[in-house]
Parts: C-alpha cells; sequence; structure tokens
C-alpha cells in the first residue's frame, strides 16, 4: 500500500477504525451482522461448538462449579451459544451469556443473557473467538531515515505517515514489537492487551480462553497484517464502514505469566475433534454411519487444518478462584471491555 507523508489531517488507524466498525453506521452493528462477509470457525462446523461445551464442562468439573456460566466475547448473532446449549448433556446447569455491541437477534434462545459488555463476578468460561482482532489498534511505518511513524489515514484509505509514537504506545512497541528497519510497519496491540485483561478480569473463576489469528515476538511479521474483508474476500482497508478491518493478534503480549498458547489444531483434538477417517468396515456395516462419521471427518479436518482455521491459537488462561462462586451470578456492573464488543463469532 501506498504511503506518502502527511498532506491532510487524516486519523491513526485505531480511530478511523472504531468508527468505522462500530460507529452509528458501522460494519459490525448492520442488520443481519457480518457472517456473509467471512466464515469462522464456529460457521464451519457445530463440532467447534461441541468441543466449547466439552471445555465448559472440564472447567466446571476442575473448579467445583455447581451451575458455571459461559461468557461468548464478541457473540456477533449467538450462534457459538445456541451450538454449545445444544451440545451440552442433558439438564447441566448453566447460566449462559453473550456480549455484543450489536443489539439481541430476534428468536435467539431465551437462555441466553445478552450484554453490551462483559458482566462482573460470574465463575465458568469465557470464550472470546475472532474478537481481540477486532479491537482496533494503531499503526506505524518505519521511514527511509529508520524512524517509527504513526500511519493515519483518509476515509478513503490513502495513508500518511504522520509523528513519532510516544508515551505507553512507545514502550509497548519497544517491549513488544521492536524496529525491523526502513519500510517495515508494525501494529500496537496496546488496546487489545487492555481489552483482554479487563475481559479476563471480569471472571471471578474459571478459564478464559481467546482464539485467534496471532503471532508472537519470535516471528512477528514485518510488514504488518491489517487488511479488509468483504463478501468473504480478502479486499484494501478501508475505513468507511464497507468492510472489516482486523490485524492479527500479538497474542503473548495478551497473556498472563500462567497462560499457555496452543495452536488451534492441538486444543480442538484434546476436546475430541478428530479428522481421522472412519474405518472402510463401517461403510458395509452401517453405511449410514459410515456416511456421517466421514461428514464429521471433514469438518474435523477443516477446523485443524494447517494453514487453514487450524492456524489460530488459543490463548488459554486460568483465573484461579472459590468454587461455587457461579451461583452468585454477576454483580450487575458491567465492565469495559477495552474495545468495541463486536465480533465474528
Amino acid at each position: 500500500m501506498h504511503v506518502t507523508h502527511r498532506t491532510s489531517a487524516p486519523r491513526g488507524w485505531r480511530l478511523a477504525a472504531e468508527d468505522a466498525l462500530y460507529g452509528p453506521r458501522g460494519f459490525y452493528l448492520r442488520p443481519g451482522g457480518p457472517a456473509r462477509h467471512f466464515r469462522t470457525s464456529v460457521h464451519a462446523s457445530p463440532l467447534f461448538a461441541s468441543a466449547v461445551a466439552r471445555l465448559l464442562v472440564a472447567t466446571a468439573e476442575e473448579h467445583g462449579l455447581a451451575e458455571p456460566a459461559v461468557v461468548d466475547v464478541g457473540a456477533g448473532r449467538g450462534e457459538l451459544l445456541t451450538g454449545v446449549l445444544a451440545a451440552l448433556p442433558a439438564g447441566f446447569p448453566v447460566r449462559a451469556h453473550a456480549v455484543d455491541l450489536a443489539p439481541r437477534p430476534e428468536g435467539l434462545d431465551p437462555r441466553i443473557t445478552w450484554h453490551d459488555s462483559v458482566p462482573r463476578g460470574l465463575s465458568g468460561l469465557l470464550f472470546a473467538n475472532e474478537w481481540l482482532d477486532n479491537v482496533p489498534v494503531d499503526v506505524v511505518a518505519t521511514d527511509e531515515d529508520g524512524v517509527r511513524r504513526t500511519v493515519l489515514v483518509d476515509d478513503d484509505g490513502e495513508e500518511h505517515l504522520g509523528d513519532e509514537p510516544a508515551g505507553e504506545d512507545a514502550r509497548w512497541l519497544e517491549r513488544w514489537w521492536p524496529p525491523a528497519g526502513p519500510g517495515t510497519r508494525a501494529e500496537i496491540g496496546r488496546p487489545r492487551d487492555e481489552a483482554w485483561a479487563a475481559a479476563a478480569g471480569a471472571l471471578a473463576a474459571g478459564l478464559a480462553v481467546a482464539v485467534d489469528y496471532a503471532h508472537t515476538a519470535d516471528a512477528r511479521p514485518p510488514f504488518g497484517t491489517l487488511t479488509g474483508f468483504r463478501d468473504g474476500r480478502e479486499v484494501r482497508p478501508v475505513p468507511d464502514g464497507s468492510c472489516d478491518i482486523t490485524a492479527h493478534v500479538a497474542l503473548d503480549a495478551c497473556a498472563s505469566p500462567t497462560a499457555r498458547l496452543v495452536p488451534q489444531r492441538d486444543a480442538l483434538r484434546d476436546l475430541g475433534v478428530d479428522g481421522g477417517r472412519p474405518p472402510l468396515a463401517l461403510a458395509s456395516s452401517d453405511p449410514a454411519a459410515y456416511v456421517r462419521a466421514l461428514s464429521r471427518a471433514g469438518e474435523a479436518a477443516e477446523l485443524t487444518a494447517r494453514g487453514g482455521l487450524g492456524g489460530f491459537t488459543w490463548l488459554m488462561q486460568p483465573v484461579p478462584g472459590g468454587a461455587g462462586t457461579a451461583a452468585s451470578g454477576p454483580d450487575g456492573r458491567g465492565v469495559p471491555s477495552g474495545g468495541p464488543g463486536g465480533t465474528s463469532s
């Protein structure tokens, strides 16, 4: 993308993307939601929601929770929670909470409570699927003199170089994304660190999980990852509300010292999602069961494929706390997530 020196008064990418995604006519607040523009793991197969349901059950057992909560941060139109509730064992006690800036969809399961911010004081599983990549961030580019400058953008997507980043942004870059020479770019992930700390910190006890395309300090992309999506295709990012604006997440910067970063293919396999083909003998003994098993294997293979959905990273962050606190429910005060609540799950 062509970058020139500043010629007008555009804004940094963080403010521009926040308006374009979550403003009055923002991309994520449009009727029908963003599902037609891209396909997530939730949309790819019900096996994903089933795996999250198993993770919820395991989390409840580990923490001794009589009535665990499941909190979907960036719930979209409630697709993930709908699948989780359907996959849980019959009679399993659960409180389901969806968090999104978009209004509650019509016809959503009445067991799901809708919030515009993360509820406090719940115990159980907090799950954020492709949420952090839509928390807007500023972008910097290194000029020909080796100086890092904030990238500013017009409403039509034309970019310009602004001033050097300062304060906490400069310190974040120095710690997590050091300069790599003229012509390179970086995304300042500090707002995502804060968003994740606030969301995970609202949980009284249990497990907080963030799932996103990610990178770590040993392999930062030299030209950044900022891009757009519209109608299922990657497009030039333009902050006019016509497309999704997203960037991969520096998940290692978000993680607490006790958190683990796990490839999605490994996380899902640990939760029973197996892409192996069923035995051929089943085709003879029970052809219908073989066809069903083959279909599930294909869906599992897509969810765990290298270079595809399997390339997502799971940030799995335990939240210690006393057993049984789920039954008390939230304290009624939502906490800002550090960024908008809309996303693609």
